[in-house]
């Protein structure tokens, strides 16, 4: 059985085809690659060396990025092969385990992290004489733990569930396995539908009411509050505002067009691909490299230490 299951094969009928220009694609590929694990890390390593950096907010937000280092690296390795090869396809456990990461890390886990940020701001701007006892180091370690381990275990059971359902079809439209994947089931499980549901409403529906309650109140704070208070609340809220509008249309996407597997126009398709594997990727470290005044500080001296001499 574990012999059958290994040589499984599935059949990748996405958007990438083997043409003369596939060495100068497969160069662009590459280096979308290499910028989005680049720019990921510096910032990480930033957040990591300095201390001034060591505070809860920076720590999500390093949590994030660290994030999408593991998730492109878990999706461009096999597009890297796929533009080169005359046929695009991965083996059925391959496919599983690109499925669990696929969800763990560019999924569930992110938008926990940033539900735990939206409780940071929240906490920092409405509670401010609380902030020191209430975001402490432990509690900190527990808000990532929490982000992790529950999507890990989540997504690790819905991957063993998928493990045991007949294929019946052997090939899918897309580039990477996700939830286009239960194409290949013989029959849409109910077990698994509910299993999703479940999941759905914990790791996504009751984080988004909490995100939504957080923003509220920091809205009404700031409206009621001086300048200053209005100042601090757009500076640090509006980037992770901007990176949750992006994340929640991959969402959508992927909740509602791929689940119920709509016959989405290619072109659409195509953009939201890209989307998934290279905008957000590069989303989230632009927008708090640029908008997170402190790490813009130390990104400009790393970049241009003449101008601090």
């Amino acid at each position: 059985m574990e012999d059958e299951f290994n040589a499984t094969y599935i059949t990748l009928n996405g958007y990438v085809e083997v043409h003369k220009y596939s060495y100068v694609y497969f160069c662009i590929m590459f280096s979308a690659y290499t910028v989005i694990i680049t720019s990921n890390s510096i910032i990480i390593c930033l957040i990591w060396i300095h201390k001034n950096l060591h505070e809860p907010m920076y720590i999500f937000i390093a949590a994030l990025l660290t994030n999408s280092v593991l998730y492109s690296t878990a999706i461009y390795p096999k597009m890297l092969v796929d533009v080169l090869s005359e046929k695009q396809i991965i083996s059925y456990s391959a496919c599983l385990f690109q499925f669990f990461i696929y969800y763990f890390l560019g999924g569930a886990s992110e938008f926990l992290l940033l539900t735990a940020m939206s409780y940071d701001r929240y906490v920092s701007i409405c509670k401010p004489l609380q902030y020191p006892t209430i975001m402490t180091t432990t509690n900190v370690s527990i808000f990532l733990l929490l982000a992790w381990f529950s999507s890990a275990c989540h997504f690790a059971g819905l991957t063993i569930l998928n493990a045991k359902t007949k294929l019946c079809n052997f090939s899918f439209k897309g580039v990477a396995c996700n939830n286009v994947m239960y194409e290949l089931h013989c029959v849409r499980s109910s077990v698994i539908t509910l299993y999703g549901a479940v999941g759905l409403i914990y790791l996504v529906i009751l984080p988004l009411l909490f995100i939504i309650f957080s923003y509220t109140k920091i809205l009404i704070i700031s409206y009621r509050s001086g300048r200053e208070v209005r100042r601090k609340a757009a500076e640090t809220c509006l980037p992770h505002l901007l990176v949750l509008i992006s994340y929640s249309c991959l969402c959508i996407y992927d909740i509602i067009i791929a689940r119920v597997e709509s016959n989405f126009p290619k072109t659409a398709r195509l953009i939201m691909t890209l989307q998934i594997v290279l905008y957000h990727p590069l989303f989230n470290p632009l927008i708090y490299g640029l908008k997170m005044k402190e790490i813009s500080k130390h990104l400009k001296r790393l970049f241009c230490p003449a101008r601090n001499i």
